[in-house]
């Protein structure tokens, strides 16, 4: 725990000197350190952010550990940061990805019960009831869309509501993946134009899963290849989904959103580098 910890606050210390960051040189309480009790909050405290406060102060790990309210502001002003070093991690591991697969496929974020949806201050409307096939349930919340290597690494994610269907993914997600890459999902991603227009603007072969009634039909190895690449996916978001608490406690939906890529990061961290 402590290695890992220790790991992660060099990341980002390193990163953040890598981007050329500035900060206040009268605080005692770097911006790295913000990032990195954030983190460990989501790796270790279910996104608790103040339980991971005390553990980091009172081990002395960090002794020189902010107020609550102080660190909830600074956090949330890092946001932007935060997002950037997460998308330098996904670029440098696109890099290092020699095989050039890449998996895509979403799952369901619950904000809250469906017998509470009425009283729900994060969300109002329709557009947030969407349907889990895989679980074959209704829920009330968002669709987070995920792209990995195919190692199972997160290296893109994108929010949609929980109505969305899965196609609305990939006119969200930039696809930014090094020239001849395959990204391999499901049938819910079809969309011929969208399959067309990536081979030909980028180079990059959208491997989709079809189904029967499909116009473009796989012969039987193919299909039988698609299926087995894709399936390491399930098991990346049963990881993935493991580390989020039963709910994601969050006032705004601002950081309701920051929280749930705080856990994709955590993971992706701990999955390439620790």
């Amino acid at each position: 725990m402590f290695y890992e910890i220790t790991a992660i606050y060099t990341i980002m210390d390193d990163t953040l000197k890598a981007m050329r960051h500035q900060e206040d040189s009268r605080r005692t309480f770097s911006d790295a350190e913000v990032l990195t009790t954030a983190l460990v909050a989501s790796r270790f405290f279910s996104g608790h952010l103040n339980r991971a406060r005390l553990f980091l102060q009172q081990t002395g790990l960090m002794p020189h550990m902010i107020s609550e309210s102080r660190f909830n502001r600074r956090w949330h002003a890092l946001s932007h940061q935060f997002l950037t070093i997460f998308e330098h991690l996904g670029y440098s591991l696109k890099q290092q990805n020699q095989s050039q697969q890449y998996l895509l496929d979403s799952f369901p974020l619950e904000v809250c019960d469906n017998i509470r949806i009425r009283r729900c201050r994060l969300l109002q409307g329709e557009d947030y009831r969407g349907y889990c096939a895989a679980k074959r349930r209704y829920f009330y919340g968002l669709r987070v869309h995920v792209v990995t290597t195919g190692e199972g690494v997160p290296v893109e994610l994108a929010f949609l509501p929980g109505e969305a269907n899965d196609s609305r993914g990939l006119s969200v997600l930039s696809l930014e993946l090094p020239q001849g890459s395959a990204v391999f999902m499901d049938a819910g991603y079809t969309d011929y134009q969208a399959e067309d227009d990536a081979l030909e603007a980028e180079g990059l072969r959208l491997s989709v899963g079809r189904k029967k009634n499909s116009t473009r039909r796989d012969q039987w190895g193919e299909h039988w290849y698609k299926k087995m690449t894709r399936h390491r996916i399930e098991t990346v978001f049963s990881e993935i989904t493991s580390w989020f608490p039963k709910r994601i406690h969050a006032v705004t939906l601002e950081g309701f959103l920051l929280k749930a890529t705080m856990f994709v990061f955590a993971f992706a961290l701990s999955k390439a580098f620790i």
